[in-house]
């Protein structure tokens, strides 16, 4: 998954008006209202705070706000710009502070562009590997098994019980079928994205 590796800014003036964009990387979206609040505390003089994001591999979850704004003049064209950078797991917000002359439906639709296009001109694109979790349950005689083979794939050990059985959690790439690497005595018991 393509997103950013950490929060940029942006700026776009037009006729007096100025439109200050941020990109921010999110992971779900109980990120977005923290966000957004401590926008609207950072600039309390400014008239609308729209924004749009996008989340998941295949941007299939996805939201845009014009915040009071005339219906698709912002957060439209915010979207647009984040599907255009081909990013996912990113929010990015523009604060607008009125500069005294209307700019009209196709100037609010340009001007929050080009301020979300600022803000992602800035922004460092990473890849990032969704993980999930395996819950595995084996004997003890087999831990040294599990061990090398956790070793050659380059997986994380988040968790260990050992009472009767071992049971590990482990963090392994979501996108890889991790069941053929098990083979009894060990048991795939639960996996999590």
């Amino acid at each position: 998954m393509r997103t950013i590796s950490k929060p940029t800014e942006g700026l776009f003036k037009d006729r007096g008006s100025k439109f200050v964009s941020y990109a921010f990387p999110i992971h779900d979206v109980a990120d977005v209202k923290p966000l957004l609040d401590g926008l609207r505390t950072e600039h309390p003089s400014s008239g609308h705070v729209c924004y749009a994001y996008q989340l998941g591999e295949d941007g299939a979850d996805y939201r845009a706000n014009d915040d009071g704004e005339p219906g698709g003049s912002a957060g439209l064209p915010i979207l647009n710009q984040i599907k255009s950078k081909d990013v996912s797991n990113v929010l990015v917000a523009v604060v607008r502070y009125f500069g005294g002359t209307k700019l009209g439906v196709s100037g609010l639709v340009n001007a929050y562009k080009e301020a979300a296009k600022e803000a992602l001109e800035n922004v460092k694109v990473v890849i990032r590997i969704p993980k999930s979790v395996v819950r595995i349950q084996f004997p003890h005689s087999s831990t040294g098994d599990v061990e090398r083979l956790i070793r050659q794939n380059n997986w994380v050990i988040k968790n260990q019980e050992f009472g009767m059985d071992c049971i590990w959690d482990i963090e392994t790439p979501l996108n890889e079928e991790v069941k053929h690497h098990f083979l009894e005595p060990i048991v795939i018991i639960q996996v999590e994205d």
